[in-house]
């Protein structure tokens, strides 16, 4: 190939001289931006500026002091939620259940199943149990059962003046504390337990009738060996349904509720057979002062 022939200029530009070099090519970046920054100065502030900045400042620190009380509200509002539904809206619906509906079991059935007893329960209305049951268990329980609200205040100073000179102890426990015991909660004594204990019985004392904390309670209480219920208890104690009770029948099955297991309806011993004897007498004045008024209507003084 022959020598590179220069480059011919472009019509309408002039002819470079001969002897003068060709200009040189424009730097890719402009100099000053190697060079030492050339920064403006700040424009002095005006007192409207400063008092601007000031107001932005105020209003963002009104923006977080909102945020976190709303932060610390919502917390206050999601604990008070939830202790909310935990105190009231789930007992007083569970509460509310059982006046309807016959619980299935409770804490102490589930117990003893777990102990390897065979759990025997056959729930049935108060107008199918004997009336003398009705009458033995008030007589032996929880004689001012139609007179209190939910707690006996003279029976358990009673109790309390009684445990303090020592022997044995004295429980004050009405029947709707039993109630709300054994329908709720478990039989371990404690603090926490008895708390929760004075709740249920408000509420089992507002929300039923005391034909149904009878019903309940006598549908639920143990009487040994499995057996649940009056209805189970009456017919392995003495073959009878729980309709066909005799007063004697029933006064034992009554002597025997404060221990159960320890203690038998059916072949009683001495000191089941001297207190049931009582509970016959006391189940007589429980009927003729109507002190089971409030739940046998036959017990209801009549009117002249």
């Amino acid at each position: 190939m022959g020598p590179e022939e220069p480059e011919k200029p472009r019509e309408g530009e002039p002819a470079p001289e001969e002897g003068a070099s060709a200009p040189a090519s424009e730097p890719l970046f402009p100099r000053d931006l190697f060079g030492e920054p050339d920064i403006p100065m700040p424009a002095p502030q005006r007192a409207g500026d400063r008092q601007r900045q000031r107001d932005a400042r105020h209003n963002l620190d009104l923006d977080l002091g909102r945020i976190k009380r709303r932060k610390r509200y919502g917390l206050f509002l999601t604990i008070v939620t939830v202790l909310f539904v935990a105190f009231v809206v789930i007992p007083v619906t569970w509460v509310g259940a059982y006046l309807f509906i016959d619980p299935p079991s409770n804490v102490l059935m589930m117990q003893r199943a777990a102990e390897g007893q065979s759990i025997r329960r056959y729930p049935v209305g108060i107008n199918r149990m004997s009336p003398h049951i009705i009458r033995s268990v008030i007589a032996a329980e929880d004689a001012n059962f139609c007179a209190h609200s939910g707690f006996d205040v003279e029976a358990i100073q009673s109790a309390m003046e009684h445990n303090a000179k020592g022997g044995s102890r004295r429980g004050a426990s009405t029947i709707s504390q039993q109630v709300a015991k054994n329908l709720f909660l478990w039989p371990e004594s404690s603090w926490l337990r008895k708390g929760f204990e004075v709740y249920f019985t408000a509420l089992v004392e507002f929300m039923y009738p005391k034909r149904r904390i009878m019903e309940h309670y006598l549908n639920i209480a143990e009487w040994g060996d499995g057996h649940f219920g009056v209805e189970a208890a009456a017919r392995a104690r003495f073959g009878v349904s729980a309709a066909d009770l005799t007063p004697l029948q029933a006064a034992r099955l009554a002597a025997v509720l404060p221990s159960p297991n320890r203690w038998r309806a059916d072949n009683p011993g001495p000191y089941v057979r001297r207190r049931a004897a009582q509970i016959v007498q006391r189940a007589r004045v429980v009927q003729n002062e109507h002190l089971s008024a409030c739940v046998l209507n036959l017990d209801r003084p009549r009117e002249r």
